[in-house]
């Protein structure tokens, strides 16, 4: 789970946590995930910590790279141990990894800590990168689940997002990911692009319910400093996203999936069942514990959060040398996990208990029409679709 890094104190160079965080590993589910940072080329909205060939350098090998986070399971599995619910491989585009990689990775954990017997096993995956018969291979190595980056129906649209892949190219990998006997698919779709337009939103929409897939993942745009499409806009050759426009689509997307039977478990994530939500993503939601294996991988285990060097070759070169690519790590305080939870739980469909709320701002928010009114009296804080438009203010007011 790569993101910004944080300031902490320093990770042992063995890796090792304080004893209380080992307490009750697992408690509220155990998940692992491993960041593949190798891309094709860059998408230019993307700040992700990923490369191309050209910007990756020395050090770091894609075809040794299944060997380096061995490595580092090796070190993780003398210091926990806890049984794995689920799996989440993403970057960055996994499936750039030979099957039979991401195979011995996935061999690594069952060895290391042991795969629950319903695990939920997911990779990311971009249209292009698989055929049917790499996603045949994928699913005899055990993944179950395949999250597909779509983005858009739209030629214009994707020309814009530097995709590479052609608009008909996600709902034919989906097809071909069903037809490999993939228990659950994911689309992924942007949404709010600079000329993207109400029409070619609802060709996604149309697109993504066509496919068959049973889950849909949909995120506003956001526009990074650093990344191309940020440099674009800068010099006056696109336009910034409108939050108005953002807010139609996010309305659009609920009214179409709401019809095609799906329903939002989370602000950005609808699925047809609740046994296609994706389980691995819940655990963050919901306060469980993971280990992040990668460059630049985020984890947490018992209030204790720590993250990876993010270069590759300082990644591989710390683990050849037997040391732990931790970079930083902090202990969580009970107030910043009750935070951390209003946070996270806030954007689920089952909400939080109003005890984790601040008192006043519940209230506000409930005269405001962003809390659900019969949730609220039964000691429940859970948004309403007009609060779901505004999640980021509700978090501001309940915490």
């Amino acid at each position: 789970m790569p993101g910004p890094m944080p300031e902490g104190e320093p990770v042992p160079s063995d890796g090792s946590l304080p004893a209380s965080a080992l307490h009750d590993v697992g408690r509220n589910g155990f998940g692992v995930y491993v960041h593949v940072p190798f891309c094709a080329s860059r998408c230019g909205y993307c700040d992700f910590n990923t490369y191309t060939a050209a910007e990756l350098g020395g050090g770091a090998s894609r075809d040794e790279y299944a060997d380096t986070v061995l490595r580092e399971l090796a070190l993780a599995g003398g210091i926990l141990q806890a049984r794995v619910d689920t799996v989440f491989v993403g970057g960055g585009t996994p499936t750039l990894l030979e099957p039979r990689d991401l195979g011995r990775i996935l061999e690594g954990i069952d060895r290391t800590w042991g795969l629950a017997a319903d695990a939920e096993i997911t990779t990311e995956a971009n249209p292009e990168s698989v055929t049917p018969a790499s996603l045949q291979a994928l699913r005899k190595a055990g993944y179950n689940r395949i999250s597909l980056g779509m983005q858009s129906a739209s030629p214009g649209v994707l020309a814009i997002l530097d995709r590479r892949h052609t608009a008909g190219r996600a709902p034919r990998a989906a097809a071909e990911a069903r037809e490999a006997g993939f228990d659950h698919v994911n689309l992924d779709l942007i949404y709010g692009t600079p000329g993207e337009t109400a029409d070619d939103f609802a060709a996604s929409l149309d697109a993504v319910v066509r496919a068959g897939v049973d889950h849909v993942s949909a995120y506003s745009l956001i526009v990074e400093d650093g990344t191309r499409i940020a440099a674009r806009m800068r010099r006056g050759e696109l336009p910034y996203p409108d939050d108005d426009i953002a807010a139609d689509r996010y309305l659009a997307a609920e009214a179409a999936l709401g019809a095609a039977g799906f329903s939002w478990y989370e602000v950005s994530n609808w699925s047809t069942s609740p046994a296609a939500q994706c389980r691995h993503n819940r655990l963050y939601w919901t306060g469980g514990d993971w280990w992040g294996l990668g460059p630049g991988a985020h984890s947490h285990v018992g209030g204790v959060r720590w993250w990876n060097v993010k270069h590759p070759s300082a990644y591989a070169k710390r683990l050849a040398e037997g040391v732990s690519p931790g970079l930083g790590r902090e202990v969580l305080t009970g107030e910043d996990r009750r935070v951390e939870e209003v946070m996270l739980r806030l954007r689920l469909a089952e909400g939080l208990p109003l005890e984790l709320a601040d008192p006043a701002g519940a209230r506000q928010a409930l005269a405001d029409g962003l809390l659900e009114p019969e949730a609220y009296a039964r000691g429940r804080a859970v948004i309403t679709l007009r609060g779901r438009l505004l999640a980021d203010v509700v978090v501001r007011t309940l915490v």
